[in-house]
């Protein structure tokens, strides 16, 4: 049988942050091997426009495939679709709930729900601050479920140019936890030329 190619679900919310989908998308989209299937909420749409100036065809453009998020019946929503996992960036607080609590009122909470219960890779891009004590609780909750809770916060350690580099090195950091090769960013290499403190 000819090799299968690496899925990733991407799910958009309307958090502040799309360009983050934005960008895994496009990076995602240069890796060979690699199909993503794209969900876009109708807030993330709106905020894709405020942030990025992206309509939805062009966000859309960047996946290999994408599905209505009010499409319940997509290829998606069933455990039979096998993937490596999915990726929600930015995760708003309405979505984390959803997640956390089961709901699956839509495609990107039921799409979650299915990469859990089938103990895939779920990671989401949570976006406020401050937390109040209902998004902690819904952070532990997905946590003890298996899911990844990762907040987009830039790594200043390795010295980013712009507000791109930022991007890239939280992108690159996602990407790493579904193991797919990738010369994004560069890695840590420990400290180096600085002498220790007397």
């Amino acid at each position: 049988m000819p090799d299968r190619p690496q899925r990733l679900i991407v799910a958009i919310t309307g958090a502040t942050g799309a360009v983050y989908g934005v960008r895994l998308l496009q990076h995602l989209g240069a890796i060979p091997g690699v199909e993503t299937h794209l969900i876009l909420s109708d807030a993330a749409v709106l905020t894709l426009h405020q942030e990025t100036g992206m309509a939805r065809k062009q966000v859309e453009s960047l996946a290999h495939v994408a599905h209505k998020t009010r499409d319940i019946g997509a290829s998606i929503a069933s455990g039979s679709f096998q993937s490596a996992g999915m990726v929600i960036a930015p995760c708003s607080m309405k979505t984390l709930a959803s997640v956390a609590h089961g709901f699956s009122d839509n495609l990107i909470a039921r799409a979650a729900d299915v990469v859990l219960k089938e103990r895939r890779r779920l990671v989401l891009m949570v976006r406020e601050t401050p937390f109040n004590l209902a998004h902690l609780r819904n952070m532990t909750a997905v946590t003890e479920m298996g899911g990844i809770v990762f907040p987009p916060l830039p790594s200043f350690y390795l010295h980013p140019k712009s507000i791109d580099e930022m991007i890239d090195q939280t992108v690159a950091r996602v990407i790493d936890l579904f193991s797919i090769e990738h010369g994004l960013a560069p890695r840590w290499a420990g400290l180096k030329g600085q002498s220790e403190e007397q």
